[in-house]
């Protein structure tokens, strides 16, 4: 799959985790930043994370800051994009099964990395159910 993924500066590590794990497991991925530990603006990454997404350049996004709640806003303001903030497998589930979202959003600091690639594996794995 191609996946793309942003984040602000406070979920830096979870995304460089997760850009590794993702891509070991056989996924295109698009960083699309930040690359550093500077403090950014997460409207930015989540906007450009969103037209990303809805240009058809990746399947599926996540997006990812300190609490997942901004940078999901940020996404949910195009039209194209529905990012769902997940903390767990079950509503990473429903998101896709029954919402049809295209971006899960976590949270960095409220969720382990053991958690993310779990709700990210379910998230990937569960079609929409119509």
């Amino acid at each position: 799959m191609r996946i793309a993924i942003a984040s602000d500066h406070a979920a830096l590590d979870l995304k460089r985790a997760l850009c590794d794990w993702l891509s070991e497991m056989g996924h295109e991925v698009a960083d699309l930043g930040p690359h550093d530990a500077a403090s950014v603006d997460y409207p930015d990454y989540g906007y450009a994370l969103a037209a990303h997404v809805a240009a058809g350049n990746a399947d599926f996004g996540i997006a990812l800051c300190g609490s997942g709640i901004g940078i999901s806003i940020a996404v949910n303001r195009h039209p194209a994009c529905r990012a769902a903030l997940v903390g767990e497998p079950l509503s990473a589930r429903l998101a896709r099964e029954h919402n049809d979202a295209n971006v899960i959003a976590l949270g960095a600091r409220l969720t382990g990395i053991d958690m993310a690639r779990a709700c990210i594996d379910i998230f990937l794995a569960t079609p929409f159910a119509g």
